[in-house]
This record gives C-alpha cells, sequence and structure tokens, in this order.
C-alpha cells in the first residue's frame, strides 16, 4: 500500500462517523431518486404490458343506439385495426348484509368469450357462458371489498328489471385501472362495481337486440387518431354519438398517467434538494480536513509529491464517501422503489408487476453523484493544491480578535464566561456560522416540504367534503327529468330537503385547445353544494356564461370575457357558444358552472335537473335507499361520507405513503447534517476545550460551550429552514397540479413544529454522541496536537 494510500486509510477510520453522516445524506438522496425512477420505470412498464397484451382500445365511442349492420362500415374506415361492438347499462345492486346503495356498470361479452378489444384479465373462475342468461364476471377490486366468492349470488335492477345473477368469474380489466362512479371524482370501491354478461342477455334485459351503445377500437401503427375521430363521428352521428375520444381522454389512462408524472418529479426535485445539502457538507468536512494538515502537505511536497498527486489523493477521500453514499443509497433505492411498486400495483389492479430500471439510469446517477461530491468539495482541494510548502509550513495565523457587537452594546454582563465564548466565537466567524445555519436550514426545510403534503390532504377534504359538499346523499339519473320531480322527493320519508342541479357532458374548444369535462348546472341560492374560492369564500355564480376552474381556464388559454365553443356530448351532436364569465379556483377535479337556468337556456331546454342532492334522516337512511334504489331512471346514489372514505383509501393513502418516506429520508439529512456541524467544531475546537479542562472548567462547562454553540446555531437555522421549506414547497405545489386534484401550499403548525422537533431530536442525539467523547478526552493526547 503507497504511502498516500495508508494515510487515506487511516483518515477514512478517523473520520468514520462523519463520512457515515455524510453518506447517509448522500444516501438519502439517491434512494429518493431510484426509488421515484423505479416506480415511474416500473409503473410505466407494467402499464405498458398489461395494454399491448389485453388489447387496451386506442379510442371510445358511446352512442344511443346503433344497428350491428353498422359494424362492417366501421371496420372498413381507414386506421381501424380491431373493434369490438358492444352494450352497455347501468343498474343498481342489492347485496345481502351491505343497507347502502350500491351502482354498477354491466358491459356485454362477444359469444366467444374474449372481446377482440379491451381482454379482460381472469383473476379466479372463468368467463361467462354465452348460454346462461344468469352469469356474470365481476372486477376485482369489488369483489374484495365485498369478499365475494364464486357461485355467489346477488340481485341486479337492470333497466328497470330486477334480476338474480351468479358470480362465474372474478377479473381486471385495462379500461377500469381507475373506478370512478358516474357523478363522482374518485373510486369507490363498495359503491361501484363493473361487471360483464353475455351480450345476449345484456341485450335483452336493456331492449338492445340486434343493436350496440357502445364501441371501442385499436387503430393501426402510424394512424391520425384525429382523423379517424372525425370520420367515425360523422358515421354514428346519426346513431346519437357523443363523440369519439382517444385514450388520452380516457378517466382511468388520464388519472394513471398524472400519477406516473408526478413520480417524475418526485424523481428530479428532492434528489436535487438532497444533492445540494450533501455538496455543501462535503465542502465543509474536506475543507476542515485540509486546514489541519498544513503541515502534513508541505512535508509531502517537500518529499517530492505533485499538486496533481496531493489533489488526486482528497479526490480519492470523496470519491469513497460519495462511493458509499452511492451503494447505501443504491440499495436503499431499490429496496423502497420494490416495495412502494407491489403497493401501487395492488392499487393499480396490475396483474404483475414488471420492475424496470435502465442500467443507463444507474449509470447517469452514480456519475452525477460523483460529479457533484467532487463539486462540493473542488474548493478545498484547490486550495491544498496550491499551498506552497513554506507557507504550509507555518501554522494559520492567529485570528484576529476584537470587540464584538454584543460587548460593543453591554450586553455580555448579562451572560457567563461560558455563554460569552460561544456568542463571541459565532461572532468572530461569521462564515463558518454562516454555512451551519445555512446546515441546518436546510435540514429543516426539508422536513417541512416532506411533511407539508399531509396538511394540503387535510385542508383539501375540509374544502371540499365540509365547505363545497354539504349533502348526505347524491342521486344521478340516467336522463334529465323536470325540477318538480324534487317535490315528490321530499315527500318521501326520511329525506328533509332536495336541491336539483345538472350536470352536461362536453367538449370545450378555443383556438386548438379543447377539453373534455362537464358543466354543472347549479340553482341559485343553493344550499347543499356551493363553489368556493382558495380562501374558502362562496363565490356567486355569474347570471350568464361559465364559470371555470383556473386548472381548466389554464388547459382552454381562456380568460374572462373569451368565448368557448361548446358540443354537447348528449347524443344530439348540439354546438353552442357561451362566454368565460370567471375564473375560480378547486382542488379537485377539472369544472365549468352556470346558473341551472341559464345552462337549460343555453340547451334550449325548460327546467330540467339530472341531479338531486338530499338531507336525509339518518334513522332512516336504509328507507330512502331502498325507496331510490327501486325508482326508475335513477343512475346512481352517491354518499357523501363514502366519498370521503374512498378519498383517504385511494388518493391519500398512496400520497402520504410516499410521503412518509420522503420524510424519513429528510430525518435522515437533519441528524447527517447537525452531527457533522457538531463533530467538525469538536474537531476544531478540541485543543481549545482540552486547555478549558485543564485550567479548570468541568466537563459540563466544557460541554455547555461546545453544545450551546450547536443550541444557538439550530435556534437560527430552524427558522431560516421554515422559510426555506415554504420556498420549496411552493415549488413543489406547481409540478404537482393534475386534473384529478391540485394540491394547496398549506404550512400548519404541526408541520413546523414536526420539522423543529426532528432537527432538535438530531441534536440531542449527536450532543449525546458529543458529550460521551468528552468525557473520554484525553487532555495531555489533544495539547500535543495542533488541533
Amino acid at each position: 500500500m503507497s504511502a498516500l494510500n495508508a494515510k487515506l486509510r487511516r483518515e477514512l477510520w478517523h473520520l468514520r462517523g462523519q463520512v457515515l453522516a455524510i453518506a447517509l445524506v448522500i444516501g438519502g438522496g439517491v434512494a429518493v431518486c431510484l426509488m421515484s425512477l423505479v416506480n415511474y420505470f416500473s409503473m410505466q412498464a407494467t402499464r405498458a404490458d398489461y395494454y399491448a397484451r389485453n388489447q387496451f382500445a386506442d379510442v371510445f365511442v358511446n352512442l344511443k343506439r346503433a344497428p350491428l349492420q353498422l359494424v362492417p362500415r366501421l371496420r372498413a374506415v381507414p386506421g381501424v385495426l380491431r373493434l369490438e361492438p358492444r352494450i352497455e347499462a347501468h343498474a343498481n345492486l342489492v347485496l345481502q348484509g351491505f343497507d347502502e346503495p350500491i351502482s354498477a356498470r354491466f358491459l356485454s361479452l362477444p359469444a366467444s368469450g374474449q372481446p377482440a378489444v379491451n381482454r379482460l384479465y381472469l383473476q379466479r373462475g372463468r368467463l361467462p357462458d354465452a348460454r346462461r342468461s344468469n352469469e356474470v364476471a365481476v372486477i376485482g377490486s369489488f369483489a374484495e371489498a365485498h369478499h365475494l366468492k364464486l357461485d355467489d349470488h346477488f340481485d341486479a335492477i337492470i333497466n328497470g328489471r330486477r334480476q338474480t345473477l351468479r358470480i362465474v368469474g372474478i377479473v381486471e380489466s385495462p379500461e377500469f385501472i381507475y373506478v370512478i362512479p358516474p357523478g363522482a371524482m374518485l373510486p369507490d370501491y363498495q359503491r361501484y362495481g363493473i361487471f360483464w354478461m353475455p351480450e345476449k342477455a345484456l341485450a335483452a334485459a336493456m331492449d338492445m337486440d340486434g343493436a350496440f351503445n357502445s364501441l371501442v377500437l385499436r387503430t393501426t401503427s402510424g394512424a391520425s387518431i384525429k382523423t379517424l375521430i372525425s370520420r367515425l363521428d360523422v358515421l354514428l352521428e346519426p346513431y346519437g354519438g357523443s363523440g369519439a375520444y382517444s385514450r388520452d381522454d380516457q378517466f382511468s389512462h388520464r388519472f394513471l398517467s398524472d400519477e406516473l408524472s408526478q413520480l417524475k418529479i418526485m424523481a428530479t426535485l428532492f434528489p436535487l434538494i438532497f444533492m445540494s445539502v450533501a455538496m455543501f457538507l462535503l465542502n465543509v468536512v474536506v475543507g476542515r480536513l485540509i486546514s489541519t494538515q498544513r503541515d502534513i502537505i508541505a512535508v509531502l511536497k517537500a518529499f517530492g509529491y505533485s499538486n496533481r498527486a496531493i489533489g488526486w489523493h482528497y479526490t480519492k477521500l470523496v470519491m469513497v464517501i460519495a462511493g458509499a453514499g452511492l451503494l447505501l443509497g443504491t440499495v436503499t433505492g431499490l429496496w423502497l422503489g420494490r416495495a412502494l411498486g407491489v403497493m401501487y400495483r395492488r392499487f393499480y389492479r396490475f396483474p404483475d408487476l414488471l420492475f424496470s430500471l435502465h442500467p443507463g439510469w444507474l449509470l447517469l446517477i452514480a456519475v452525477t453523484v460523483l460529479v457533484f461530491a467532487w463539486l462540493g468539495a473542488f474548493g478545498a482541494i484547490r486550495r491544498a493544491t496550491r499551498l506552497a510548502p513554506a507557507e504550509a509550513m507555518r501554522p494559520e495565523g492567529p485570528v484576529r480578535f476584537h470587540q464584538t457587537l454584543l460587548d460593543r452594546l453591554g450586553g455580555g454582563r448579562w451572560f457567563s464566561a461560558p455563554s460569552k465564548m460561544i456568542l463571541r466565537q459565532l461572532d468572530r466567524r461569521p462564515g463558518r456560522t454562516l454555512f451551519s445555519v445555512l446546515g441546518m436550514a436546510l435540514a429543516t426545510g426539508i422536513i417541512v416540504v416532506g411533511n407539508f403534503q399531509f396538511d394540503s390532504v387535510m385542508f383539501i377534504v375540509h374544502t371540499q367534503f365540509a365547505k363545497v359538499q354539504q349533502q348526505d346523499l347524491g342521486v344521478s339519473f340516467s336522463e334529465p327529468i323536470k325540477a318538480s320531480t324534487l317535490d315528490d322527493l321530499v315527500r318521501e320519508p326520511g329525506i328533509r330537503y332536495a336541491e336539483g342541479r345538472r350536470t352536461v357532458p362536453v367538449e370545450l374548444h378555443h383556438a386548438q385547445s379543447h377539453w373534455r369535462t362537464a358543466i354543472t348546472g347549479i340553482p341559485v341560492g343553493a344550499r347543499l353544494q356551493s363553489v368556493i374560492d382558495e380562501r374558502l369564500q362562496p363565490v356567486a355564480l355569474p347570471p350568464g356564461g361559465l364559470l371555470l376552474t383556473d386548472y381548466l381556464a389554464r388547459k382552454l388559454h381562456v380568460g374572462v370575457g373569451d368565448r368557448l365553443s361548446i358540443r354537447i356530448l348528449d347524443g344530439t351532436g348540439k354546438v353552442v357558444e357561451a362566454r368565460v364569465a370567471g375564473v375560480t379556483r378547486e382542488f379537485l377535479g377539472v369544472q365549468a358552472y352556470m346558473r341551472l337556468h341559464a345552462l337549460n337556456r343555453l340547451l334550449g331546454d325548460g327546467p330540467l335537473i339530472n341531479q338531486a342532492l338530499l338531507n336525509i334522516d339518518p334513522a332512516q337512511a336504509e328507507v330512502v335507499y331502498r325507496s331510490l334504489r327501486d325508482r326508475p331512471k335513477v343512475l346512481a346514489l352517491n354518499l357523501r361520507q363514502a366519498m370521503l372514505d374512498s378519498f383517504f383509501q385511494t388518493l391519500a393513502k398512496t400520497f402520504l405513503t410516499f410521503t412518509f418516506f420522503n420524510s424519513l429520508l429528510g430525518g435522515v439529512i437533519a441528524f447527517g447534517v447537525i452531527y457533522n456541524t457538531v463533530r467538525i467544531s469538536l474537531a476544531e475546537r478540541g485543543r481549545e476545550l482540552a486547555s478549558l479542562r485543564v485550567l479548570g472548567y468541568t466537563h459540563r462547562e466544557v460541554a455547555h460551550i461546545l453544545l450551546g454553540e450547536v443550541a444557538v446555531l439550530m435556534l437560527l437555522g430552524i427558522p431560516c429552514g421554515w422559510l426555506v421549506g415554504w420556498a420549496l414547497a411552493s415549488g413543489l405545489v406547481v409540478g404537482l397540479s393534475t386534473e384529478l386534484y391540485r394540491i394547496p401550499l398549506v404550512l400548519t403548525v404541526h408541520t413546523y413544529a414536526l420539522s423543529a422537533s426532528v432537527v432538535m431530536g438530531s441534536a440531542l442525539l449527536s450532543g449525546w454522541v458529543v458529550w460521551r467523547r468528552l468525557r473520554r478526552l484525553d487532555l495531555v493526547a489533544v495539547l500535543k496536537t495542533r488541533e
């Protein structure tokens, strides 16, 4: 082993605590990056494989009714590879032991069993037999929510007719990764399910013999989706076509794409923060080490070691530390990524998980870490190579002492001698003080940005389910009904108050931008559901025109006063125009609003509604559910409490799980920063502290000088860290905005207190380690050294 390599080995052992702390910081950044990348690429690969194996559709069409004789003409449209006509129906279910309302969507299966497009993945059992009208297959999420097994029976009310059905298969479908009920914005696996039954049986139930009302198709490679959709719309317009749309506008696919986009953002933002902190620590540690080895550097140069050799020696020190962090982070990140991937696979109902990460990304991460680490220590290494031997043989000049600001103000008399030493040390070395405060601020900021998302989720819950939605139950009808129907509903036992509204599916157009959404007509003076702004204040709907959410306005590139072309997607093919009269902000979904009478007037209709919001007597809830379930034209029943439960079981669960791991790794960074700060301070002041012990200062007084300095730095760093966390969270909020939800910037006292507690806990742990080292301090040995 060469002399420099032997020196390197001894230094690494001597600095083992600090090396481990910095490696933990680097490993935290690498782990967050790999955890996010592994999930992103694994989910992307899993989704692509799932889509390909099950022939997930590229284009979807809903219509009123079209004859099967039209299918050959549709298959002949240029760009169509595979096409599957089918029948869709909505139903209400009756399950024994579950009294709350359940709605369902039924899809037909061809006589051959598997459809050519949107094939089913069979978990258990078999597909329904085309010769039997009572057999169905059920989606796995609904089966698990109700513990359904093969051969279980239940009742379904389809097209007003009640029939008993038997489950023969439990399946998954690429079309329903997200299963969202009509009129809702979130999945609800207990109260909404997807079922498949033979085409002949569903056609008989829906009076659709020889006809279809839904179409899914795959396109040929290179086909123009836009052109294909235009041709399909022309052919299907006479049959009540509501407008074909591509996979990009399909709800389930769009929401999953948003989730993948967020993982991608996490894989870039958090590692950048972690790497920045690691660079700072490396600069401090290597700079301190080089400053204490001035005479050793001089001797090495006197013995003929070149500047390049010395620079390479310290570069190897940095690379070893960075390599240790890289190895630790890689192992941890791959493990966490796989564990989270399994959770995501179960949540998104994928049959299996393709663990995927291109080796090129591992190489890129490794190179990035090593380059960042070297850049962090570059200044200190350059000083070592430029140090002249004659200058290095002399010790550094003593610090020029002067009266501090505290002394000039006369405040020194209020402090003990050890306390004055602390304050003078901080004042006379402002550069080191600034960097130490910055390190603690970054540690605190990372904890803040890792936990603010919990506050934001709770704010969304409060906003959506306490301020916006105040109904107990929402009723969706299969077609518009007269508003006077509400009077009949209020007379029903258990219903205290009813309020109607109308939701119309539309495609909004402005210039080259378009967006599929719905316009919700809200009556004047609505009590059960309102529109509120970001300050939680009610927003008055404009007398005429549209009120858009800010997210939708940005997507359409419109502002107040612009006119929109509105294509009504109810099968009529009607196109109208309306002016944007206002823009507001919401956190869930993408909505457009109008006054109810203005919406009906825009559509050329009378006083119609297709939704009813109800307040009910809890004691008579079952009676209300039963009464509404058996009513004709009732499409779905949505409970507000069920939507709240769904929020926590779906979005909040996955969102907060990722946040937990980020917070945990943020705590690792906090400990690394503070431990290094304390150890560096001990190493720099070892001789001074030993001298004080020789002069008669007690162990407690010496510890007070060292740890008190850290306490002052912490008291300065934590408030600065709150500002850093606020700035980082502000940037993260912009990147995490999706169609499903927008994260508001909400920072509560809980988050600030938690970040401060983690930092103080790390300080206490680090202080305990240093306290033990101070008790074992060899005074004679320390006084013999230059430190």
